[in-house]
């Protein structure tokens, strides 16, 4: 390709990108675009303390990392192979989860991340529901653990009853 046609290769990309911007920005509030154009905390998390991986109804993947420290999100991270919404959902979920106690955390719902970003149209809510899905089953991994680790406690304190009355 010679210059004068890269140079008007490139226009027509400037004029398509331009076009893509006008449109998402008549159809999404400001919080959306830039969260889908510039988004935060994305990135795998080697040693996260908790993670989960859900598939919307979409076809989209998300994500999330958790790293946990007494009890609070110190760090949340996410992936996704999905649209600008769901990127938007997930940078904005993430930084809202930082910093808050992991019960608070598993209290948000959809609408939190919907108002969180200025709405959604219709067709792209369960780009929200989809976040907090995952952002719920990866609470639920950090969780199981614990409960797991407490009743395998229980059923050897009942274990030692059970030694100490007799029964063996």
């Amino acid at each position: 390709m010679n210059t004068e046609s890269a140079s008007a290769f490139d226009r027509m990309v400037g004029e398509l990108q331009e076009m893509v911007l006008e449109d998402a920005r008549a159809h999404y509030s400001p919080q959306v675009v830039e969260g889908w154009l510039h988004p935060q905390n994305v990135g795998r998390m080697g040693d996260a303390d908790a993670h989960a991986v859900v598939r919307g109804w979409c076809g989209d993947t998300m994500e999330i990392y958790l790293r946990v420290s007494d009890g609070q999100i110190v760090e949340a991270t996410f992936m996704t192979d999905g649209c600008g919404p769901t990127v938007a959902c997930g940078s904005k979920l993430t930084s809202m989860v930082r910093g808050l106690p992991l019960g608070q955390a598993q209290e948000i719902i959809g609408d939190d991340l919907l108002a969180a970003l200025g709405g959604l149209p219709d067709e792209s809510v369960h780009c929200a529901q989809l976040a907090v899905n995952t952002l719920h089953e990866a609470l639920t991994s950090y969780q199981r653990p614990y409960r797991d680790s407490r009743a395998q406690e229980e059923v050897a304190c009942r274990a030692g009853d059970l030694m100490r009355q007799g029964y063996h």
